[in-house]
């Protein structure tokens, strides 16, 4: 594997990077039938591939309004998230990705880690439109997550989505 891609490469780089993850992402995930199992190696994968991605992990639905965390990668994430608070809370009510550029301007955000200075957070939602979870990253710096990222997780949510759709979903 390759060093940790730098907050400043090149949006080609960027790119390139993701489209590397997510091959790897398949091939490991051949086969798998473990949702708990599958989170972590998504975790693992793109936390160590990027160096901005201070906080990846995931935040699993385990009620109509509530979310509780799963494998992840960083400092301690929190334990459990109601639908109506922060960043995790918006992505998991509206089943939409959240792109928060700073943290400290989304109203309600959940200061899981003081360090934390932006946000994407990406619903994962099966084919049958049950809500799994959400994907979470958090960032040290101001506006590290753009259209790029915003493209590339998504696609990653959507086959998770695809590949768990049978697993105890909202």
């Amino acid at each position: 594997m390759e060093a940790p891609l730098a907050l400043d490469a090149p949006a080609e780089a960027r790119r390139a990077r993701y489209l590397d993850v997510e091959g790897r992402i398949a091939s490991l995930l051949d086969g798998e039938t473990d949702w708990i199992a599958a989170m972590a190696t998504v975790a693992c994968e793109l936390h160590a591939s990027f160096d901005y991605f201070d906080w990846t992990g995931f935040y699993r639905a385990v009620s109509d309004r509530l979310l509780v965390v799963g494998p992840y990668q960083g400092g301690h994430g929190c334990l459990r998230i109601d639908f109506a608070r922060g960043v995790c809370g918006a992505a998991a009510r509206t089943r939409t990705t959240q792109l928060v550029a700073d943290v400290h301007a989304f109203e309600g955000h959940i200061a899981c880690s003081s360090s934390t200075r932006s946000e994407i957070v990406v619903p994962i939602v099966g084919p049958s439109r049950g809500l799994l979870g959400v994907l979470d990253v958090d960032s040290d710096e101001p506006a590290a997550f753009g259209p790029i990222d915003r493209e590339a997780l998504e696609r990653v949510c959507a086959d998770l989505g695809r590949r768990f759709d049978g697993v105890p979903s909202l």
